[in-house]
């Protein structure tokens, strides 16, 4: 509600106002103001020239039709609450070639976290992310893969053979989701699901979390609000 008092009330002063102002008008205390305010200029919703807080490029964004807002801006969004719910860190994935790229994500911050920043690319086969887009791929494209690609194995637990990755992909289409346990990196999980845009595979939802606090109930809850973010941009 306070969020949405400032925005209102900073739109309604075409000058712009002050944060002083705008605590008194609402009777928000300082200190509260003070995060609303950082948050809100971070995300672009409002812009600082000086004292004053105007209108930021952010609120024209909410208005644009759907063919103005790119891949990135439609999971955004959803990766933000599912770090928020889970304060694990969560990413959208999306597939370069033969690597994964993350292509939005949010860290944990817990002092015990894994992190990645956008942009960066892992090779498929090791990553959650990768091996669900791997499972979905036409079988001619597959073969191609395996042909061309050579896998290294970056801890005990990853799968390189090609019976061993087409045995994680039938079982990936069947439960719809992946978990790959320590795979790419030793003392860390990922979980991942498909996300379907038009009958087309355009990424994956990654959540990744460390191998101590992946137990049987963390596993759940995670798949579960995976599986309910990926349908959400899919009923979108």
């Amino acid at each position: 509600m306070r969020t949405l008092d400032v925005i209102e009330y900073v739109v309604a002063h075409r000058q712009g106002a002050v944060a002083q102002e705008i605590a008194g008008a609402l009777a928000i205390p300082v200190s509260s103001l003070s995060y609303l305010l950082a948050t809100l200029t971070e995300r672009g919703y409002l812009a600082r020239e000086g004292r004053r807080y105007l209108p930021g490029p952010g609120l024209e964004r909410l208005r644009a039709p759907d063919a103005a807002l790119t891949l990135e801006d439609r999971v955004t969004p959803l990766v933000r609450a599912l770090r928020s719910e889970l304060n694990e860190t969560s990413s959208f994935m999306v597939r370069r070639d033969w690597d994964v790229e993350a292509l939005v994500t949010e860290a944990s911050d817990q002092a015990l976290r894994y992190a990645v920043d956008p942009g960066t690319r892992r090779p498929l086969h090791a990553l959650a992310a990768g091996k669900v887009m791997l499972a979905w791929l036409p079988e001619g494209e597959l073969a191609r893969y395996f042909e061309q690609v050579q896998r290294e194995r970056f801890t005990a637990a990853t799968r390189t053979t090609e019976a061993e990755l087409r045995a994680d992909f039938s079982r990936i289409r069947n439960e719809g989701i992946c978990v790959a346990r320590e795979e790419a990196t030793p003392g860390i999980c990922g979980t991942a699901v498909p996300v379907w845009i038009d009958r087309q595979l355009m990424g994956a939802f990654s959540v990744a979390v460390p191998a101590v606090r992946f137990d049987a109930a963390s596993e759940a809850r995670i798949a579960a609000l995976l599986i309910r973010t990926a349908a959400a941009i899919q009923a979108g």
